[in-house]
């Protein structure tokens, strides 16, 4: 299902882009890593993405705060919100919400 799809990882945790990286690489996938908001929503104007892991606490804001702004902009990716403490709970086709910790088995069924 990753084959060939371009993956943007926003997240300031290195190992956790790091770990995510391998994860779609070794199943085909194109992976990007933002580790601020900036940095992430600069890659979304410039790159035609399939899926956003986005992660709610970092340096320089709240993902939770860009997720309309992203599902608005952007309808063509799949966001996937990535938080350890509680935000609204919501899940559409093009939406979704993964706590921390990430569970491996979690992603295996999302994507193999």
């Amino acid at each position: 299902m990753v084959n060939g799809k371009k993956i943007l990882i926003i997240d300031d945790d290195i190992d956790f882009g790091f770990l995510m990286t391998e994860f779609f690489s070794k199943r085909g996938g194109k992976v990007l890593v933002a580790k601020s908001l900036t940095e992430g929503l600069w890659l979304l104007q410039n790159e035609k993405l399939d899926f956003i892991f986005l992660d709610n606490h970092l340096p320089d804001g709240l993902g939770w705060g860009k997720t309309a702004y992203i599902l608005a902009n952007y309808p063509h990716a799949r966001l996937i919100l990535i938080s350890s403490q509680d935000v609204p709970s919501t899940h559409t086709t093009s939406f979704s919400i993964l706590f921390k910790p990430l569970l491996k088995e979690r992603l295996h069924k999302m994507f193999d």
